[in-house]
């Protein structure tokens, strides 16, 4: 007999519906398995207290009858939230010593609209620091663990991804239902492929950055982590919306995302891209795209080589735009209005020693880098030309959507690594955003679906891109892959209690 922690939100949801299980026997369930899975370092601030004051309001809201059109779609649904996002009187860090018991008087409007949804907090999730990072290494608070081992050594560390990886640990881990993530080169859509969940990043300006930690403001992009299709079209539904608050929000109705989970794909042709096809990809990685291509095919959809030419470009256009946004947006932490303050003798010493301290490695080498493309005689040379490549990537796109309804592609160019083993090396840790970051530059909507393991049993991700604002096939392609892969693989426990 299955646990409640290993409901699915689709399958909570109809049992709190049903009065079956209340929100606080599912919250409690959760907090419980959340204090057990402390050795994945998944959370940087848990909120047990203020998660079972809201799953009581949940369950009053649900009890009363007559206020049933009250019901929000994720009503009594235990998640987990990002540490990037503001919650108001809960510290909100993004990983960062600079920010350490920061606590905003705001609430985020991605949050906002959760809780309005019936949504319950259990805490904020580790990330690489600022969203800086594909491991989940570079957080001042410790890393985070996988659950996930390699069948050939049970005892070493293995990472869930980044910079989203303690919202990717505590869903594959069963600490929660659902989770939040942000997503600014496949920051969503990468740790999602390393522990075998679904993580989905939305078109820009389909969920408001209002109150959400920036990193690169052109690029970031809030957006779902869960177990399957179906309850990442459900929390989409709770997350997304128009914000006037958020220049950069787009005002168009919203769909509903649950019902384009039709399961047919008939007719529709999807785009292999050639350009995804990189020397020294390994084997395994290729074979499960192709036979992604076949699972497609077998559900009637017709899939057609494409080419995105400027893919190739993506990856070195994107570490010159998203460090020059970066380091821009980060000057605000300077020691005077909040977070951390370590004083000097002047006023730029100040600055100096509290961005010194409160900043990690990776902080500071993005900011660096950004300074300088953005600095007099480097920025016609660098940033300038970064957002030319970025007009002409995004062109290509459009072309291919002319073609086709959506793009296949591998989520991540290998499975997981260990601990420790891309740190001293930036370039290879940012190859890992190689299938990713072309979406993200051109501001489309992506899923990645776990479709199978690696040699060594880890998990990989199938991603399918989808034109702008077209979330619905995404969803639909995505959940027919789904259903093909029926993916059921899940971590065996090593952490906890081990009586």
């Amino acid at each position: 007999m299955s646990t409640l922690t290993d409901l699915t939100l689709a399958q909570a949801r109809d049992k709190l519906k049903s009065r079956e299980i209340s929100s606080r026997e599912l919250t409690e369930a959760h907090i419980v398995a959340m204090e057990d899975a402390r050795d994945l370092n998944a959370f940087i601030t848990e909120t047990p207290e203020h998660a079972l004051t809201m799953a009581d309001a949940a369950d009053a809201r649900i009890k009363d009858e007559q206020n049933g059109d009250k019901i929000g779609p994720i009503e009594g649904i235990p998640v987990a939230i990002k540490d990037l996002y503001c919650t108001e009187g809960v510290q909100t860090t993004a990983a960062s010593h600079i920010l350490e018991g920061f606590k905003p008087q705001y609430e985020s409007t991605v949050t906002a609209n959760m809780w309005k949804a019936g949504g319950v907090m259990l805490g904020k999730t580790n990330l690489d620091e600022f969203a800086m990072g594909s491991s989940n290494e570079t957080s001042y608070f410790g890393n985070v663990i996988s659950p996930w081992r390699r069948t050939d050594d049970n005892a070493g560390q293995i990472v869930p991804g980044g910079s989203s990886g303690g919202s990717a640990s505590a869903v594959a881990a069963r600490i929660a239902i659902a989770a939040t993530g942000t997503d600014t080169g496949g920051s969503i859509r990468q740790p999602a492929s390393f522990v075998g969940i679904v993580g989905m990043k939305p078109t820009y300006g389909r969920c408001s950055r209002w109150g959400i930690v920036a990193f690169a403001s052109s690029l970031d992009q809030p957006g779902p982590m869960t177990r399957t299709v179906r309850d990442s079209a459900i929390l989409l539904q709770a997350m997304a919306g128009h914000d006037p608050k958020d220049s950069t929000s787009v005002n168009q109705p919203l769909p509903d995302f649950e019902a384009a989970l039709t399961g047919d794909i008939k007719g529709l042709k999807i785009g292999i891209p050639r350009e995804y096809r990189m020397d020294g990809m390994a084997s395994e990685i290729d074979d499960l795209w192709k036979q992604g291509v076949k699972w497609l095919e077998d559900a009637g959809a017709t899939c057609v080589e494409i080419s995105l030419p400027h893919t190739k470009y993506a990856l070195p256009a994107y570490y010159i735009v998203a460090p020059a946004e970066a380091s821009s947006n980060l000057a605000r932490y300077d020691g005077v209005r909040y977070g951390l303050r370590v004083d000097g003798d002047s006023l730029e010493e100040m600055y100096e020693a509290t961005r010194g301290e409160g900043f990690g490695d990776e902080v500071q080498r993005r900011v660096l880098i950004g300074t300088y493309v953005l600095s007099a005689g480097y920025y016609d040379a660098y940033y300038l030309k970064a957002q030319k490549v970025r007009t002409r990537i995004a062109e290509d796109f459009r072309n291919a959507f002319e073609q086709v309804d959506a793009i296949l592609t591998p989520t991540a160019p290998s499975a997981a690594f260990a601990a420790g083993e891309k740190g001293d090396d930036p370039i290879a840790m940012y190859l890992n955003d190689i299938f990713t970051v072309p979406a993200s530059m051109a501001g489309l909507p992506g899923i990645s679906v776990p479709a199978g393991l690696s040699a060594d049993g880890l998990p990989l991700g199938l991603q399918v891109l989808g034109n702008a604002f077209d979330e619905e096939t995404v969803f639909r392609v995505g959940s027919v892959l789904e259903q093909a892969a029926a993916f059921d693989a899940r971590p065996a426990k090593w952490w906890g209690d081990k009586s």
